[in-house]
């Protein structure tokens, strides 16, 4: 039997069955900010999370004159009420963010509708946190995801250091930031862990550096480590940045055969009010990514960066160099009408040779309404690849279609991270 004897008859049976097979096929979530039940406060659900995330929080502060100070000295309950009363009762909730909180309610059979959060809250505190989760991810359509894991952060790494055994539709990755952004505070951190290190990264830091990340990843087993870099990162320069990317992160992964997730492009605390929710967007620039991977290119990188002005250039940057790995709408860029463009723009520069989607998610439930808009752009997008391709004369079969969407939003993280 030929590749082609199931192919298809026409362009809508084409687009249908690429549509089709998009919403059905099980995601692999590389990249998100969530926690297995089994790191207690730190796995966050529930209607008082989700209202509570700063994406919403930002809106807020766009249609009131509540000022932030005042904000952040409210319960956690009664910031979530506002919200709902602001951007839920008072308006039509039609921002992505908003719908999105919608889309998650009706998913669970609550009323979007409703006055206030009494039944939502009386539905999310009747559920078991394991079991729940399971049921959201089976719901998002997710075989299992990935978290982020920061080894300074202390009530996380004191859940590692139970060895707890997180959830098994849960694994790691191993975030950097801490060491690499803000090293003078995670030289403190180091050192009352025992580490001999030093703020300017003399003696024997970058050998205790390289062992302190070691004994994490056999605690961890992540998969990747990972770093958010601002807008004006550069590589190689005379930063700490730079020499602890060379003496201790790039031969860590090289040692562990880890690839290295760089998301680049933050502006932290714009606005410093607004805490987690005043961070912006800046260009970046590209090369720096070319120079690590020229210099490394042994190891493997995962690359995002945050501003639509760079997506073309990381496309151009990962023809030239295999060991780039573009993946996801990261943040900002998590909108549908962006999504769709950069989606489309990554299959006619590369093919099916990324990561489509990532959820970026804060809020376990978030995955109900993150996967369900990301499954129809990216759907839509293929759909126009492949009916293009079978108007240019190629005939298109489901296996052709089941193929690129496994590699799109599983196959090729899987296989680039080398994870079952």
């Amino acid at each position: 039997m030929t590749a082609h004897t199931s192919a298809l008859n026409d362009s809508h049976a084409v687009a249908a069955a690429v549509r089709e097979a998009v919403a059905v096929a099980k995601v692999t979530d590389m990249h998100t900010h969530l926690f297995a039940p089994e790191f207690g406060s730190l796995n966050l659900w529930g209607i008082d999370e989700l209202l509570n995330y700063h994406y919403l929080i930002s809106e807020l502060f766009r249609v009131t004159d509540l000022r932030p100070s005042a904000w952040w000295d409210m319960p956690k309950r009664l910031q979530a009420e506002m919200i709902w009363d602001q951007l839920f009762v008072k308006r039509p909730p039609i921002s992505e963010a908003t719908q999105g909180v919608v889309r998650v309610m009706t998913t669970l059979g609550l009323d979007p509708t409703a006055p206030d959060l009494r039944d939502a809250r009386a539905f999310f505190a009747a559920q078991d946190r394991v079991e729940f989760a399971d049921r959201v991810l089976d719901l998002a359509g997710v075989d299992w995801l990935v978290m982020t894991n920061d080894p300074l952060d202390p009530e996380e790494a004191a859940v590692w250091m139970q060895d707890a055994e997180p959830h098994p539709r849960y694994r790691a990755a191993l975030r950097l930031d801490r060491m690499l952004i803000t090293w003078p505070d995670a030289c403190t951190t180091l050192k009352s862990q025992g580490y001999s290190v030093t703020e300017d990264v003399s003696g024997e830091t970058f050998h205790e550096g390289r062992r302190c990340l070691s004994e994490w990843i056999r605690r961890m087993k992540p998969l990747y480590m990972a770093v958010s870099l601002p807008a004006d990162f550069v590589f190689p320069d005379d930063s700490v940045r730079t020499r602890l990317m060379r003496g201790v992160v790039l031969p860590t992964c090289l040692e562990h055969k880890l690839p290295l997730a760089l998301m680049v492009g933050v502006r932290r605390q714009v606005n410093p009010d607004l805490r987690l929710a005043g961070d912006g967007v800046g260009r970046a620039d590209v090369t720096s990514v070319e120079r690590m991977a020229s210099e490394y290119p042994q190891v493997r990188y995962l690359v995002t960066m945050l501003s639509r002005e760079n997506q073309h250039e990381l496309c151009v940057s990962a023809r030239k160099f295999r060991s780039l790995l573009p993946f996801g709408c990261w943040w900002f860029l998590n909108n549908p009408s962006i999504v769709r463009e950069i989606t489309q723009e990554r299959l006619e520069m590369l093919g099916a040779t990324f990561v489509a989607q990532h959820s970026d998610a804060r809020v376990l439930d978030q995955l109900l309404y993150k996967w369900h808009t990301s499954r129809k752009v990216i759907g839509d997008a293929l759909a126009e690849t492949y009916v293009s391709l079978f108007e240019a004369g190629r005939p298109v079969s489901q296996a052709d279609i089941a193929g690129d969407v496994g590699r799109l939003l599983s196959g090729n993280f899987r296989a680039f991270v080398g994870a079952a």
